[in-house]
């Protein structure tokens, strides 16, 4: 297939590698998702220790590495990773979704042929927002709606919306689980080929 079977998302990806080579800068991203579930991991990963009876679990901070993928799973279990998201509100957590988004699916592919491990699980978590996110909500939503200050009740709204601990836990927490497929990691490792590929026509 080539470069020419990569796609325009596997092309962007690619020429955004690239610029981080060239420039040695490799571009931030932060938003108010990513900001909520860096605040509240480790709440995160308490919560699914508990529901789950996994026991004590402490986040990984060992990077890993191949000839074709680079990755740092959030936990190593002794049979299994784990990946654990924080969705922002009650609309982005997937309670009745039975499909994991194909993105988490083949980023457990990789963390499995990372580790060695053969079983891997997304859980998304619906914590509480950190009280300096919903603020930051609620001031913006008064300057948007030019509203001077601020009160109260509004403030007190905004919480009701962004707090979840009154639900029970059982629908606050969504495990997907997948065993690892050597079939499908030949598909990364080919889909990785056809970056280098287009990588090369590009700096020709």
């Amino acid at each position: 297939m080539g470069a020419r079977g990569l796609g325009k998302t596997g092309q962007k990806v690619a020429k955004e590698w690239l610029i981080e080579q060239l420039y040695n800068r490799k571009p931030e991203f932060s938003n108010k998702f990513t900001q909520k579930g860096l605040i509240v991991e480790d709440d995160a990963i308490d919560l699914v220790a508990d529901f789950f009876n996994y026991g004590l679990l402490i986040k990984n901070e060992k990077h890993f590495n191949n000839d074709f993928l680079t990755g740092t799973p959030d936990l190593i279990l002794k049979d299994k990773t784990i990946d654990i998201k924080s969705s922002w509100d009650i609309s982005t957590f997937p309670l009745f979704n039975e499909e994991l988004d194909k993105a988490y699916y083949w980023q457990g592919i990789g963390y499995m042929a990372l580790t060695g491990k053969r079983h891997h699980e997304v859980i998304y978590c619906l914590m509480d927002t950190p009280k300096r996110l919903i603020e930051r909500e609620a001031y913006s939503y008064c300057h948007n709606n030019g509203i001077e200050e601020l009160e109260q009740d509004l403030y007190d709204e905004f919480e009701r919306k962004m707090t979840f601990s009154d639900i029970p836990e059982k629908l606050r927490v969504k495990k997907y689980s997948f065993e690892f497929s050597q079939s499908d990691y030949d598909k990364v490792i080919e889909r990785v080929e056809e970056c280098r590929e287009f990588i090369k026509t590009l700096t020709r």
